[in-house]
């Protein structure tokens, strides 16, 4: 399966996005997740990205409707992948961008990318 959500603590998600990111895989999973969240809920999400081989081609991938209806909620997105893919997946998650904090982590700081969400 290419995205899966686990909620952890409350409003601690993790993300594992493995192999090739599919645009419907992520809305449908992001979209199930929100579904369930309150106008109150507040998420620090912890994105592991296994195995990754990048992002489906030719996907909307310019359409920010989760951002524009759920960006308020996200206080923090830490993402663990392998280093070839930090600036491409910061620019993804719309590092600089967002009211929340976004940050990289190497594959061997994923303790420490949990430590920085707490």
């Amino acid at each position: 399966m290419g995205v899966t959500i686990q909620r952890e603590e409350g409003d601690f998600l993790v993300l594992r996005i493995t192999g090739l990111l599919r645009k419907s895989e992520l809305d449908a999973a992001l979209g199930a997740e929100a579904r369930k969240w309150g106008s109150a809920t507040r998420i620090r999400a912890l994105v592991m990205m296994e195995e990754f081989e990048g992002f489906e081609r030719g996907a909307n991938w310019g359409d920010i409707s989760f951002l524009v209806e759920h960006d308020r909620q996200i206080d923090k997105i830490a993402i663990v992948a392998d280093s070839k893919w930090e600036v491409e997946t910061l620019s993804f998650a719309g590092a600089g961008f967002r009211q929340g904090q976004v940050k990289f982590f190497p594959r061997s700081q994923a303790a420490q990318a949990r430590a920085w969400l707490s």
